[in-house]
C-alpha cells in the first residue's frame, strides 16, 4: 500500500517537477561540454589518447558544474510544508535529469574518434563521480543553508575544488592520469571511492533541514502537535 502511494505521488510530481527544474544551467553545462569536443574534433580529427582524455574531462567538468544548479528551488520554503518529503521530491528531479545526462554522455563519447577514445568504462566512472559530487554539494547547501538558489556558489566551490584539489594530491594518489599510465587502474579505484563518498554525502543531505530559520513559524500537524522539521 505504501509503495503504491509513493508511486502515485511520484506520478503526480513529475510534471510540476519538470516545470520547476532549472533546466537552463544543466543545459548550458552540457552544451558547453559538447561544444568543446565538437570544436576539438574539427580542429584535430585524430587526437592523441591523452588529449582525448583531457577533452572528455573538460566536458565532464562543464556538465557537472551545470548540475550543481539542480537543487535550486525558489519555492523551497513553501514546499517544505507539503506532505511529500524532500527526499522523494529530489528523487523525482534525479529521475528527470538522469536520462538526459546519459544521452549527453553517449554523445560526448561518440564525438571522440574511436581510435583515440579512452576506455569508456573508466571515463564513465569519472563522469558519474563528478556529477554525483556536484549534486551532493547542491544538496548539502540546501540542507545547511536557507538559500533559495545556492547554485552559483555551489558551482564556484565545486569548480575550484575539482581543478585545484587534484593538483595538490601527491603523485601516488593522482586522480587524473593518462590512458596507458601504470597508475590508471589505481586512479579509478580512487574514483570509485569518490563516487561512494559522494553518494553517502548526498543521502545524508536529502532530509529536510533540521534547524528552524530565525522567526519561522512552526507547522502543526492535524493532531495538534508541532513538527519542528517543517516551517513556514
Amino acid at each position: 500500500m505504501r509503495v503504491s502511494r509513493q508511486a502515485r505521488a511520484i506520478r503526480q510530481l513529475l510534471l510540476p517537477a519538470a516545470r520547476a527544474l532549472p533546466w537552463r544551467a544543466p543545459a548550458a553545462g552540457a552544451g558547453l561540454g559538447l561544444l568543446i569536443l565538437a570544436v576539438a574534433r574539427i580542429v584535430d580529427s585524430d587526437p592523441a589518447p591523452w588529449l582525448a582524455a583531457v577533452l572528455l574531462r573538460c566536458a565532464i567538468l562543464a556538465d557537472a558544474v551545470g548540475l550543481a544548479f539542480l537543487m535550486d528551488d525558489p519555492a523551497r520554503h513553501t514546499t517544505a510544508t507539503v506532505p511529500t518529503r524532500r527526499a522523494l521530491r529530489t528523487a523525482v528531479r534525479l529521475a528527470l535529469i538522469t536520462p538526459v545526462t546519459a544521452l549527453w554522455w553517449t554523445a560526448a563519447l561518440l564525438l571522440v574518434p574511436s581510435q583515440a577514445r579512452p576506455p569508456a568504462g573508466a571515463l564513465t566512472l569519472e563522469a558519474a563521480a563528478a556529477c554525483v559530487l556536484a549534486l551532493a554539494a547542491g544538496a548539502a547547501a540546501v540542507r545547511l543553508t536557507d538559500a533559495l538558489a545556492p547554485g552559483p556558489s555551489v558551482a564556484a566551490a565545486f569548480l575550484f575544488t575539482a581543478v585545484v584539489a587534484p593538483l595538490l594530491l601527491p603523485d601516488r594518489w593522482a586522480l587524473f592520469v593518462a590512458p596507458g599510465d601504470a597508475r590508471w587502474e589505481a586512479a579509478h579505484q580512487r574514483w570509485a571511492g569518490v563516487l561512494v563518498g559522494a553518494v553517502l554525502l548526498w543521502g545524508m543531505c536529502l532530509p529536510e533541514p533540521v534547524r528552524r530559520r530565525p522567526g519561522a513559524l512552526r507547522v502543526r500537524s492535524p493532531s495538534g502537535t508541532s513538527d519542528p522539521s517543517r516551517t513556514w
